[in-house]
């Protein structure tokens, strides 16, 4: 049952809320230690020693340690590198069969699927426009830290059925990068 209010109290600050004398809360007060004693009666050096400053002497600079790393490269994560230099599985050799014309349906297909066009997109050609849409596809995983050709496989690995299109693209590819458009916008 909360404390009956005095009406004739107008003296405290909040009049409406009192808790009473014993529950305030202060801060506990610290007595200065000796050593900060010391180091305030410590005297101010004179101008005379400070005037007087010594000539900087010719030391040569020899790392006595191997210089280290800088935290900034740290944080930089190693690329990835592709993996396979020649066509080693059964979905790489479909890959390579795969044709220009090939590709161009599958993006043809790509693209009557969408219901608005690409705006961003009409100064890159095919190839780019298909790894791209692969990068930002998330049902394949994530595309940050990982090649492009390990993603593809990886998800054909787990099943989920990456177009054969992208392989081929990456493969055939010489102009291509092996790393995710994404991957570079945020590295």
């Amino acid at each position: 049952m909360p404390p009956r209010r005095r009406a004739g109290n107008t003296t405290s600050a909040q009049s409406t809320l009192s808790f009473g004398n014993r529950s305030r809360v202060t801060k506990p007060v610290t007595k200065p230690t000796d050593k900060a004693k010391v180091l305030d009666s410590t005297p101010p050096l004179s101008q005379k020693s400070t005037s007087a400053t010594p000539e900087p002497q010719n030391v040569s600079v020899s790392p006595v340690e191997p210089s280290k790393a800088h935290v900034a490269e740290l944080a930089v994560r190693p690329q990835p590198t592709v993996e396979t230099p020649a066509p080693s599985s059964e979905e790489d050799k479909r890959a390579l069969k795969l044709n220009k014309q090939d590709i161009w349906r599958y993006w043809r297909a790509q693209e009557e699927s969408r219901k608005a066009p690409r705006i961003h997109q009409q100064g890159i050609d095919v190839e780019e426009k298909i790894l791209r849409h692969f990068d930002l596809s998330s049902q394949y995983g994530p595309c940050v830290g990982i090649a492009r050709v390990n993603r593809w496989r990886r998800a054909n690995t787990l099943k989920l059925n990456p177009p054969i299109e992208v392989l081929a693209v990456i493969l055939k590819g010489k102009d291509t990068k092996e790393r995710a458009y994404i991957d570079e916008l945020l590295s």
